[in-house]
């Protein structure tokens, strides 16, 4: 049987250390992004939140993992995380512990969605943060995208995905 995004999630906790409950993803479509506070693409955060807004109710979920493997951009703790996410862009999507994406230490979700869908020439290393993977309603990793995608261009695949 093929691996599923909920296979992966009993391992993941929440930011404030709390497991994350693998029950509030289950049918959803979820787009999990790497996410840093002081990337050149940290900005994007306004505009995901702009569409969990937008779709929470017909079924979408966020995912935000902090990273710091990309040139030390999230370096505060969790406190420090949730405070400007809440105080800079009044996040209300689940986010994560912070957790890497990449080598020996990277998260089992991590390495299940680099797995399921390689990048740009095929790598299936996450180049930066703010990649990000959209899955489908069976938990199934459906696309991938560059950090450079600002996350309103995926608004029609979300669509269609949420039916």
């Amino acid at each position: 049987m093929p691996e599923r995004l909920a296979d992966h999630l009993s391992r993941l906790s929440a930011l404030d250390g709390r497991p994350l409950d693998p029950a509030h993803f289950a049918g959803r479509v979820v787009l999990v992004v790497n996410t840093a506070s002081r990337c050149g693409f940290t900005q994007q955060y306004a505009a995901l939140e702009a569409l969990y807004r937008r779709y929470r109710e017909r079924g979408l979920t966020v995912l935000a993992c902090p990273c710091n493997q990309f040139g030390q951009q999230e370096p505060g703790g969790a406190g420090e995380i949730a405070a400007f996410c809440a105080r800079n862009f009044g996040i209300s999507f689940p986010v994560s512990e912070k957790l890497d994406v990449n080598g020996p230490n990277a998260h089992p979700l991590w390495r299940w969605l680099s797995a399921s869908k390689a990048g740009l020439l095929g790598s299936r290393r996450i180049k930066w943060n703010f990649t990000k993977f959209l899955v489908d309603r069976d938990g199934r990793v459906v696309a991938r995208y560059a950090p450079q995608t600002p996350p309103e261009k995926l608004a029609a695949r979300i669509e269609k995905l949420l039916g």
